[in-house]
């Protein structure tokens, strides 16, 4: 009896056209195995979902004499990323975020730190790519939030400036783009200084 039966989708279901294909409202779904069969079939055809979510993180060690690039913005203070690039944390963050959200190669492998092309270079550069990528693949940015871990200096002075760098570069308007900023409470490499984070989240939506 378990063996042979089998879900059936109640008619008008939103899942449908995401369960697999055959699928018809009111029609016994493939069981698992099959599907999944017919998933790996479809590859070669991906699904035009409406929206897509990634996340993003990253971490630099802070360094002496060396500038501190947040989104795009030079803040002062006694030390800075040690990196490749410029060591944006925020934008790197981002370009992460919106790459996994389009199943993309990640940024340490569309721009190896072993590249000497990439020595010094603007994050934009990289903003820039991951953009034009998320239009070629027919999306463009519903909203963001990212939250930096930053013991010091204060982050809040420059949030405006940040956002309107990033509102420019992904085209978006103020109310979707949001930048948190928190402490470590002095714990560990974060919180003693030594290191800064990030975490993105973004969600892209299928152009119209």
């Amino acid at each position: 009896m378990a063996d042979t039966q089998r879900d059936t989708l109640p008619t008008g279901s939103r899942f449908a056209p995401f369960l697999g294909r055959g699928i018809h409202e009111g029609q016994p779904a493939q069981p698992t195995a099959r599907r999944a069969r017919c998933q790996v079939r479809a590859a070669a055809s991906p699904p035009a979902l409406p929206f897509r979510v990634g996340h993003g993180f990253d971490l630099h060690r802070l360094e002496p004499d060396r500038q501190l690039i947040i989104g795009g913005v030079t803040i002062p203070h006694d030390r800075g990323c040690d990196a490749h690039s410029d060591g944006d944390v925020l934008m790197h963050c981002i370009v992460d975020a919106i790459l996994g959200a389009l199943s993309l190669p990640d940024i340490g492998q569309l721009f190896p730190d072993n590249d000497p092309k990439w020595k010094g270079a603007a994050s934009s550069v990289f903003m820039k790519e991951a953009i034009k990528r998320m239009r070629e693949a027919g999306y463009s940015l519903g909203n963001l939030d990212a939250t930096v871990i930053l013991q010091r200096p204060k982050l809040s002075p420059h949030k405006e400036a940040i956002k309107a760098i990033l509102c420019e570069l992904l085209e978006a308007h103020p109310s979707c783009i949001n930048i948190k900023a928190k402490t470590h409470e002095k714990v560990d490499s974060l919180g003693e200084n030594r290191s800064v984070a990030c975490h993105t989240v973004v969600l892209l939506l299928k152009d119209s």
